[in-house]
C-alpha cells in the first residue's frame, strides 16, 4: 500500500492545490479512435456501499482503493473515471487523471438500505462544479420505483441535471433501473421499461449517454433507444466467464460504447487487478 502523508499533509494545508491540478490537468476527446469508452467506476462509496462480494467493508479502507485505482487508471485501454468529488480529487492530487475522461458522480443521497433511499438527492457533484472543475460530464441514478413516492423528485432533478449538463456542451451520463423496493427489474422488459424513462429526461437528448447493466436478450433492450449506451459490468460472483461472454457478445451489439466497471475490477477474487483491468480492455478491442 502506497503511503500517503503528503496527500493528507496537502488536504490539510494546501486545500487550493486541488483547484490548480484540475486547472491544469491534460483533457482528452470523450471518444478516441477505438471508438469505445473502458471507464472505471468508484462512486459506490458514497452510497454507504462497501462490499464486494462476502467482504462487507470492502472498499473501506481510502488507501486501498486508492491504490487499486491508480494501478487499474495506469492500464493501457484505460479510458476514464466515473466518481464522487472525494476520490477524484485525491487522484487529481496524486497526479493519475492527465489525458482520462473524468465523469463527476451527482446524486449519491440514496444511501444504500435507507428508508429514503429512491430520493436520490444530488449531494456530489453539481454541474456548475463539474463545469468549473473541467470535467467532461455527469452521471446520474435514475431509479424509477414505481412504489416509492421519492422517485418523483429523483426525476425532476435529474432532468434538470441533464439539461444544465447538455447546455454546458457535456455528457449527461443516465444509469436508469425499473425498480421498487423489492430491488431492480432486470429483465429485459424491465430494462426496455427504465431506458425509455431514462433517455426522454431534460430538454434534450443531444448530450446523454445511457449505463444500463447486461441481461438476457441484449439485442432487444439495445434497440429501445438510439443514444450511445454504455454497458455496466456488474459483480460476475462465481461465474466469471459467463458474466464476461455476455459482457463481450454485448459489447458487438449496435448503440454500444463500451464498459463502466466498479468492484468487478478493482476487487477481483485474486485481487490481480491489473489482470482483470486487462481482460476487460480486451473485450473492447476484439469487439
Amino acid at each position: 500500500m502506497a503511503d500517503y502523508d503528503d496527500l493528507q499533509e496537502i488536504r490539510a494545508r494546501f486545500p487550493e492545490r486541488i483547484v490548480e491540478a484540475a486547472a491544469v490537468r491534460r483533457r482528452r476527446p470523450l471518444l478516441g479512435e477505438r471508438g469505445q469508452l473502458m471507464i472505471i467506476a468508484a462512486d459506490h462509496p458514497a452510497r454507504g456501499s462497501l462490499g464486494v462480494g462476502s467482504r462487507a467493508l470492502a472498499m473501506g479502507s481510502r488507501f486501498e482503493l486508492l491504490d487499486r485505482l491508480r494501478v487499474a487508471l495506469a492500464r493501457p485501454g484505460v479510458d476514464g473515471l466515473l466518481a464522487t468529488p472525494d476520490i477524484v480529487e485525491d487522484l487529481l492530487l496524486l497526479g493519475a487523471l492527465h489525458d482520462k475522461v473524468v465523469i463527476g458522480s451527482m446524486n449519491r443521497g440514496g444511501i444504500q438500505g435507507a428508508v429514503f433511499e429512491f430520493d436520490d438527492r444530488f449531494t456530489a457533484y453539481d454541474t456548475s462544479t463539474i463545469v468549473r472543475m473541467r470535467l467532461d460530464g455527469g452521471k446520474m441514478l435514475c431509479r424509477v420505483a414505481r412504489d416509492d413516492m421519492g422517485t418523483a423528485a429523483t426525476l425532476e432533478a435529474c432532468s434538470k441535471a441533464v439539461s444544465e449538463l447538455a447546455g454546458n456542451g457535456l455528457v449527461a451520463m443516465v444509469e436508469p433501473f425499473w425498480s421498487s423496493k423489492r430491488g431492480h427489474d432486470l429483465s429485459p422488459e424491465g430494462v426496455i421499461h427504465a431506458i425509455n424513462v431514462g433517455q426522454a429526461l431534460g430538454t434534450t437528448s443531444a448530450r446523454t449517454w445511457l449505463k444500463i447493466p447486461v441481461v438476457e436478450d441484449m439485442e432487444r433492450v439495445m434497440r429501445a433507444t438510439t443514444l450511445p449506451t454504455l454497458l455496466l459490468g456488474g459483480d460476475p460472483g462465481d461465474t466469471p466467464d459467463m458474466a464476461y461472454a455476455s459482457w463481450r457478445k454485448a459489447l458487438r451489439l449496435p448503440g454500444v460504447r463500451g464498459l463502466v466497471v466498479g468492484r468487478a475490477l478493482l476487487y477481483p477474487p485474486d485481487d490481480d487487478v491489473a489482470s482483470a483491468v486487462d481482460t476487460a480492455v480486451s473485450m473492447l478491442e476484439a469487439s
